[in-house]
């Protein structure tokens, strides 16, 4: 079972909260698909342009 994004809740797999994730328990903050936010190294920012 995948977990959900922070900001979209969309579901991720297991693998990718692993590396995304801020911790163990969290999900990731952003994900592929989210279209205002970002990852910009370990910060999370918004899109300068719309990704969708």
């Amino acid at each position: 079972m995948g977990r959900k994004c922070q900001n979209c809740e969309s579901m991720v797999t297991e693998r990718y909260a692993r590396v995304f994730a801020p911790d163990a328990t969290a999900g990731p903050r952003v994900c592929p698909n989210c279209d205002d936010l970002v990852r910009d190294g370990a910060d999370v920012r918004r899109a300068r342009a719309n990704r969708g």
